[in-house]
C-alpha cells in the first residue's frame, strides 16, 4: 500500500453515498442539526427534501426524532459535529437508540484535533471512548474518501445502531478505488507487511502510519501497518497475531480510544508491549490542522520519532 498524494474529504464521500442510498432505499431518511453544509448531508436534502429533517441546533431532539422514525421502519442517518453528536446527545443515544437497538446510524464529522482553529471546545477527542462504552453500539472510523463510501453502504445494510466518526479536513487517499477500499465490520486489514513491530492505526491517522513506516524503513526498522477501522467490535484476532511490539495511532485521546481498546485485549493475552500514540490527557488548542498534528506528534515524522525513542529506551 502506497500513499497517493491525492486528497479528498471523507465528508464528501458520506454526502455522495447518502444520495446513492436514497435512490436505492425509499425508507432511508437523513437528519441534521443545522450543519448540513458542513456534514455534507445537504446533498441528500437537495435530492430528497421530503426525507430530510433539520432539527435545528438541538442535537438531543435530533436523536429523539431519529429514534421515532426508526420505530416506523426507517433506515435513519443522523449527523452533526462529533462534539455535539456524541457529547451533547450521549444520554439520548444511550437510552433511545442503543438500549432498544434501533436502526439509527449516528455519523459525526469534525472529529479529533484536526478541527483546528475552532479550538478545544470543538475538538472532540473523547468520542470513541464514550461511544464504545455504550452496549449495542458499534464504532467505526474510515481511513479515506473511498473507504467512507463503502462503510456507509455497509452499515445501511446492517440493522442496529452505529457511530461513525470522520474529520473536518480533506485527507490523503490511500485506496485507488472503491473496489480496493473493501470494508468488513469487525475486521482489520494489513496494509503493509513488517516483522519488527506493528502499527495499528485508525481514521485519518492511517496515511500517517504508512508515512511513518517509510521513515522507519530508512532507519532499518521493518514496521507492519494495520488499519483498524472498526474499533468496536475490535478485531482481537488481528491484535493477537500482530508483532510483539505494537503501536496504536489515533487522532483521539490515548484514554479509552483505539489504544485503550487494544490494551484491553493485550491485558488478557499478555506477552506483547504497547505504545499508545494519540492526544494526551489534556484539552486541545487552536491551530491549523497540520500544525496540530505535528505538535502532538501525529504526523508521519512524529510517529516515527516516538517509535524510535520507545525502541531505544
Amino acid at each position: 500500500m502506497k500513499l497517493t498524494g491525492l486528497y479528498k474529504g471523507m465528508r464528501k464521500g458520506y454526502g455522495e453515498t447518502l444520495v446513492e442510498l436514497g435512490e436505492k432505499y425509499k425508507n432511508l431518511v437523513v437528519l441534521d442539526a443545522d450543519l448540513s453544509s458542513s456534514t455534507q448531508t445537504a446533498m441528500f436534502a437537495k435530492k430528497f427534501p421530503d426525507r430530510f429533517f433539520n432539527a435545528g441546533v438541538a442535537e438531543q431532539n435530533m436523536i429523539g426524532m431519529a429514534a421515532g422514525l426508526a420505530t416506523t421502519g426507517k433506515i435513519v442517518f443522523a449527523s452533526s459535529f462529533a462534539m455535539f453528536a456524541s457529547g451533547r446527545a450521549w444520554e439520548i443515544i444511550r437510552n433511545l437508540i442503543a438500549y432498544p437497538k434501533l436502526n439509527v446510524k449516528v455519523v459525526a464529522t469534525h472529529a479529533g484535533i484536526t478541527v483546528g482553529e475552532d479550538g478545544a471546545s470543538h475538538q472532540m477527542c473523547e468520542d470513541i471512548a464514550i461511544m464504545r462504552a455504550i452496549p449495542n453500539m458499534r464504532v467505526i472510523a474510515p481511513s479515506d474518501y473511498y473507504h467512507t463510501k463503502n462503510i456507509i453502504r455497509e452499515i445501511a445494510n446492517i440493522d442496529g445502531p452505529f457511530y461513525v466518526r470522520m474529520p473536518r479536513r480533506d485527507t490523503e487517499i490511500i485506496y485507488e478505488s472503491e473496489e480496493e477500499a473493501e470494508f468488513k465490520l469487525g475486521k482489520a486489514k494489513v496494509l503493509a507487511e513488517g516483522e519488527d513491530l506493528t502499527i495499528i492505526a485508525t481514521g485519518e491517522e492511517v496515511p500517517e502510519a504508512l508515512r511513518a513506516k517509510e521513515i522507519l524503513k530508512e532507519k532499518g526498522i521493518d514496521a507492519e501497518v494495520i488499519e483498524m477501522a472498526t474499533i468496536k467490535p475490535i478485531d482481537e484476532k488481528a491484535i493477537k497475531e500482530a508483532n510483539d511490539l505494537i503501536v496504536t495511532v489515533e487522532d483521539h485521546s490515548i484514554i479509552g480510544g483505539l489504544g485503550g481498546a487494544v490494551s484491553e485485549v493485550l491485558a488478557e493475552i499478555g506477552g506483547k508491549k504497547l505504545l499508545r500514540i494519540g492526544i494526551p490527557d489534556e484539552f486541545g488548542r487552536s491551530g491549523k490542522a497540520d500544525e496540530l498534528l505535528k505538535y502532538y506528534g501525529l504526523d508521519g515524522e512524529g510517529i516515527a520519532k516516538r517509535i524510535i525513542k520507545w525502541i531505544k529506551g
